[in-house]
């Protein structure tokens, strides 16, 4: 089955991105960050970015902003649609219209996403007035209401950054990104800086959101806990490509790409305190090369010579499932999840 006759139905992608690639040219070496990779998010729907750092997950949402810094960064091919629309034949003025307004992104840390010399208030007030048209004392008051709705006293739009708690600083950055309403929310790593606690607080509230705004969200994380938690879809990367993707049931149930099989294996068992955690063994693939066969080869245990020397095919196992490995169909080829 190819990529485009996954879903029929145009209507319900709200976002679809076809054989993106990207790399990061300098003086020293160019890196290969994304190398071709096809996603789509369905409406109303969170889908899980996994992977490790590195991975390729920030540079490829980064893109649908259109922020890959220019120079070093050069995207080859591929098209981004947000609501059908090519994100890279915007005009500067659609661009800025287009950020905040059908996509927002919440950054991984909100000690740095905010203006320290800017109340809260005028921060949110700042991104309605420019999308909304509103006048700055109506922008002002829908402020208020919107940091209601994640949790903090409208009373408290007058604070500074410095006021807040770093939970509380979160959730400010999420009443940003909400402020317009967008179709498509990014969440990169949202609760990497929070306590354990705290970070439960913000992923309950991202979930209520997503319900009460009907938004469609990316979830960038390396937490499958967390992706079991909040999302409907799973894509798994691993050295800039999507290894294996699909529903949250398919890919946690009957996983069948080796690496997300290590992720799984990674994680402590709750249920046996004596088990020992599994690593993948070695390190990630060196970006700046590019590898004849599959880049996950040189760490997988089901590695045969074929492996190194042929680029394994994206295949849909079914509608719901996608996985790119030479061997997942061999009758000898089988995952050994803990």
């Amino acid at each position: 089955m190819k990529h485009n006759e996954k879903i029929d139905n145009a209507e319900d992608i709200v976002l679809d991105i076809q054989d993106l690639a990207i790399r990061y040219v300098t003086d020293d070496a160019t890196t290969y960050a994304v190398n071709h990779i096809n996603l789509r998010l369905k409406r109303q729907g969170t889908l899980g970015l996994v992977g490790e750092t590195g991975a390729g997950k920030t540079t490829t949402v980064l893109s649908i902003l259109n922020l890959i810094p220019d120079p070093p960064g050069v995207i080859d091919s591929g098209k981004i649609l947000v609501n059908g629309r090519d994100v890279h034949k915007l005009s500067p003025k659609e661009l800025s219209e287009m950020r905040g307004k059908e996509v927002a992104m919440i950054f991984q840390d909100p000690m740095t996403s905010l203006n320290p010399v800017m109340t809260v208030g005028d921060q949110i007030a700042e991104s309605i007035m420019l999308h909304e048209g509103l006048s700055k004392q109506d922008a002002y008051k829908k402020a208020k209401e919107t940091l209601e709705t994640v949790g903090i006293s409208g009373e408290r739009a007058g604070d500074y950054p410095h006021q807040f708690s770093g939970g509380m600083k979160q959730r400010v950055v999420i009443a940003i990104a909400l402020a317009c309403h967008p179709n498509i929310l990014i969440a990169d790593e949202p609760t990497t800086a929070l306590d354990v606690t705290i970070q439960a607080q913000v992923l309950e509230l991202m979930k209520k959101l997503k319900e009460d705004y009907k938004t469609s969200t990316i979830m960038i994380t390396h937490d499958l806990g967390i992706v079991a938690e909040i999302c409907d879809e799973v894509a798994v990367m691993y050295a800039g490509q999507i290894v294996e993707q699909g529903t949250l049931r398919e890919v946690f149930k009957n996983t069948k790409h080796p690496y997300t099989e290590g992720l799984f294996n990674s994680l402590p068992n709750m249920n046996d305190r004596n088990s020992k955690l599994t690593p993948i063994r070695g390190l990630t693939p060196d970006p700046t090369i590019i590898y004849p066969g599959c880049t996950f080869a040189e760490r997988c245990p089901y590695a045969t010579e074929r492996c190194h020397t042929e680029k394994p095919q994206q295949k849909w196992i079914n509608e719901n499932h996608m996985v790119a490995c030479g061997r997942y169909d061999e009758p000898d080829f089988h995952i050994e999840r803990r």
